[in-house]
């Protein structure tokens, strides 16, 4: 019968103790470094998470940034198109401004040409004074045409001549009458064509009495009673100006009515007066334009 204590420690070799002892010290150390191994991978991996989460992070706040830039490019896009379309309508809206001031502008001009010739028309009609009628036309002729130098000239029939009334700026021992028919003047008087320099000319403001800047009949029933000579204009004045024009023509169609009626009215004792025969004489002009009429 074998003894059950016969294997115990006591009964193994020391070889074979001292053997396990190294296994397991072995084993056990082999264990640690594994542990430690496992230990080490675990903190690089922790190290590498951490990396991957920097990583991670950064490139979200780029995505983050790059969505950013580009909703900022495309608004940048979206405002230098509005710009674009604010400066065409800019633009426009200036075109349509200048525009509108030249219109203005122009009506502003057509007022005061208009107020001009208003004033023009009503001062020669407002008088029945020789006197007054003869001073608002040198007032328009300087004022409103821009003449400087001036003759007013009025026919006489009997010596079929052009005697002048008043003058501005000129020396007198130069005014002289002058026979229908010679001259600027004489041709006017006789034709009842005015006689206008084109503006532009080196001497445009300039003339003499044998070449004057303008000459005007005075038209009264379709004939000529007189005539305004331009001789030299104020030196503002370059050019002709549309209102200019209108003033010559309301000049030659009333300047010469209004100095009759103001000639006739001095030999009346007053404007009632000056009316005496007025209902007679139409009454006669009706009975006679009936009696051609039957």
């Amino acid at each position: 019968m074998i003894d059950p204590d016969s294997n115990r420690a006591s009964d193994v070799p020391m070889d074979l103790i001292k053997e396990r002892e190294s296994f397991v010290r072995s084993f056990l150390k082999k264990g640690v470094e594994y542990t430690e191994h496992l230990l080490q991978e675990n903190a690089q991996l922790r190290e590498e998470y951490g990396r991957l989460q920097e990583d991670n992070a950064r490139l979200r706040s780029q995505i983050a940034s790059d969505d950013a830039i580009r909703d900022l490019l495309r608004t940048v896009e979206k405002l230098e198109q509005e710009r674009k379309s604010l400066l065409e309508r800019s633009s426009e809206l200036e075109e349509k401004r200048q525009e509108h001031q030249g219109r203005h502008d122009e009506i502003e001009q057509e007022v005061n040409d208009l107020a001009n010739l208003y004033i023009a028309s009503y001062q020669l009609g407002a008088s029945l004074s020789l006197r007054r009628v003869v001073r608002h036309l040198r007032d328009m002729c300087g004022q409103l045409v821009g003449a400087h130098g001036f003759v007013i000239y009025v026919l006489d029939e009997g010596t079929e001549t052009a005697y002048p009334i008043a003058y501005e700026q000129l020396d007198a021992s130069t005014i002289v009458p002058v026979p229908v028919g010679v001259g600027h003047v004489g041709e006017a008087c006789l034709t009842g064509i005015p006689r206008i320099r084109e503006d532009g000319s080196a001497d445009f403001i300039q003339g003499t009495h044998d070449d004057p800047v303008a000459v005007i009949p005075l038209m009264s029933d379709g004939r000529p009673v007189g005539a305004i000579s331009v001789i030299t204009l104020l030196e503002q004045k370059s050019q002709w100006m549309n209102v200019d024009r209108e003033l010559f023509q309301l000049l030659g169609a009333q300047a010469g009515t209004a100095l009759i009626a103001a000639n006739l009215y001095a030999t009346a004792a007053g404007p009632i007066q000056a009316l005496a025969g007025v209902r007679q004489k139409l009454a006669a002009a009706e009975a006679a334009s009936s009696e051609s009429t039957d």
